[in-house]
């Protein structure tokens, strides 16, 4: 059956009982808040915004929006673009287009305006939501997006180019939309991070949306009781499906607008979150203001939290460890997977397996994967290759883009771009990005693991290893290190600690500065090469 009556059935089942909470720390509560007919919430002091919606309105809005669209003439397989920053309306919209049989094209909040004309012109956008965040990037671009036709707005100051969605849904149905969609039906388009150039375009079905469910319930034991906090964005997928748990539970979820260590503690202290989704950053950030003592673990009832668990990254062990010695009673996963394979789960460490932590882990439910060779045959136990899964949430194809398809799909596998080997108890291991390798004097250099060690230093908050053209030895590796806040760290330092490291995966340059990361955590190595590469060009210019 189609996502949307997993909705539906929640709706039947517990039409009156929270779905959804939006919390927004920054934004002042004496605002007026918007969808006021379907009984939204306002509430709390002014620490904080805080709106909620249950699942009977969840629906409807979905119907209300998917009939709004149905009266503008759009028909099955029509594209709507969704650019909106996490909030209550995202996932009312998301659901409401599903229910019309057109796709859902969720786009990255921190697109460029070029990149807002690219993804629409790739992707075949019609329509438009978007919020008042974005107006202007928009506005610069419009001319250009000549196949849109109606851009729907959301939010306060309405530009003059789009219509007020909230407004128009005051007069649309709240009965769902006579629409047959079934399994085998295209149903979203989703964009590649990014993190290896322009963004392609990912056409999954409801069919992979469904297998999503039903993977993540199945390695979270979600239940109806649960509280899931989410605070990655929505346009990802990994926020999106970890959320499909509490979809198919009938539980309520949490939109953490912020990421501050204090602000995570105190709504899941509030709210009585039990599962919690971080990216490596937040992790971090949380440790160190406890041990800064910023926040006191005292101030927040927290014995509810029962699970944190971790992806859209390489996670270093160091850290879990680190989270382990502060919270012994917490669960713990690794997440593994990409929008390619519809978000995370289809390997996934396993809160059973604590004690491989480092390990992506094995097989997701439903899921098979191995590592093969260059040729796509399997390698030895313990060899590195290239990771390979399969399983019900293999995307179709790379919409408009036959030759990228064909690079990453052999038959109903779908190559993942990372590089990893497996040990002798079957749990799978990252190494790095297939396209990250730094081969030096005929050695190959894996970034993840030098970071990993790095990462164990103790002032050391991120790192990132790229490699930097050398005449003599064709690439080197160049640590790029942020420091933690109140510590002064030296090259000398650095250098002495990489003593651990056998002697050719010594950094040769280290650089002291700040570690760009995406807004799912990634670190954005194309940005560094371009910096850093650049730098030392120049520097090889300028010293011949």
């Amino acid at each position: 059956m189609p996502i949307t009556e997993f909705l539906e059935n929640n709706a039947r089942y517990y039409p009156n009982e929270t779905a959804l909470v939006e919390i927004n720390p920054d934004r002042q509560p004496n605002k007026q808040t918007t969808w006021r007919e379907y009984n939204l919430i306002e509430s709390g002091s002014s620490a904080k915004f805080r709106r909620e919606i249950t699942w009977r309105h969840f629906n409807e809005m979905s119907n209300r929006v998917a009939n709004l669209l149905l009266t503008r003439g759009i028909q099955k397989g029509d594209k709507v673009g969704i650019l909106l920053m996490n909030c209550l309306e995202w996932l009312p919209i998301y659901f409401g287009i599903l229910k019309t049989g057109a796709l859902a094209v969720p786009m990255n909040y921190r697109f460029s305006s070029d990149e807002i004309e690219y993804c629409a012109d790739l992707s075949d956008l019609t329509f438009l939501v978007f919020g008042p965040e974005f107006t202007t990037r928009i506005e610069s671009v419009k001319k250009n997006m000549v196949k849109i036709h109606t851009y729907f707005f959301v939010g306060q100051e309405l530009p003059d180019f789009a219509e007020d969605l909230v407004k128009l849904l005051n007069y649309c149905s709240i009965v769902s939309p006579p629409i047959r969609v079934t399994d085998e039906d295209n149903a979203a388009i989703y964009f590649s991070s990014g993190t290896t150039g322009f963004p392609k375009a990912i056409l999954h079905s409801h069919a992979a949306l469904v297998g999503s469910c039903i993977t993540e319930q199945k390695h979270h034991h979600q239940t109806h009781e649960d509280v899931f906090l989410c605070i990655p964005p929505l346009y990802h997928t990994g926020a999106k499906m970890h959320w499909f748990g509490s979809l198919l539970s009938g539980s309520r979820a949490v939109l953490l607008r912020g990421v501050k260590p204090e602000w995570i503690l105190q709504t899941v202290s509030d709210e009585k979150c039990t599962i919690v989704w971080l990216l490596v950053p937040w992790v971090q950030d949380i440790l160190d203001a406890i041990e800064r003592k910023e926040v006191d673990l005292s101030s927040y009832e927290l014995s509810q939290w029962r699970l944190m668990h971790i992806g859209a990254q390489p996670v270093p062990p160091s850290l879990i460890r680190r989270w382990k010695s502060v919270f012994p009673h917490h669960d713990y996963d690794t997440n593994y997977g990409l929008s390619e394979s519809i978000g995370p789960g289809c390997v996934h460490l396993g809160i059973e397996n604590i004690r491989k932590v480092g390990a992506i882990g094995i097989p997701g439910y439903g899921w098979e994967a191995k590592i093969v060779d260059p040729d796509f045959v399997e390698v030895k136990q313990g060899e590195v290759g290239e990771l390979a899964v399969k399983g019900p949430g293999v995307m179709k194809c790379y919409y408009k883009n036959s030759d990228a398809t064909d690079e990453v799909l052999r038959g109903e596998w779908l190559l993942t771009g990372d590089m990893a080997k497996q040990d002798e108890d079957g749990f799978i291991y990252l190494v790095d990005r297939k396209k990250d390798v730094i081969i030096t004097g005929g050695e190959n250099l894996y970034p993840v693991q030098i970071e990993d060690f790095l990462r164990a230093h103790p002032k050391i908050k991120d790192v990132a290893v790229i490699g930097l053209p050398d005449q003599r030895l064709g690439e080197i590796a160049a640590a790029i290190i942020e420091i933690k806040k109140g510590c002064t760290c030296t090259e000398e330092e650095i250098n002495a600690f990489v003593q651990g490291l056998p002697r050719y995966k010594r950094p040769r340059k280290i650089i002291f500065a700040k570690v760009p990361r995406n807004a799912t955590g990634k670190i954005e190595k194309p940005l560094l090469r371009k910096t850093y590469c650049s730098e030392r060009l120049v520097e090889s210019e300028t010293t011949s």
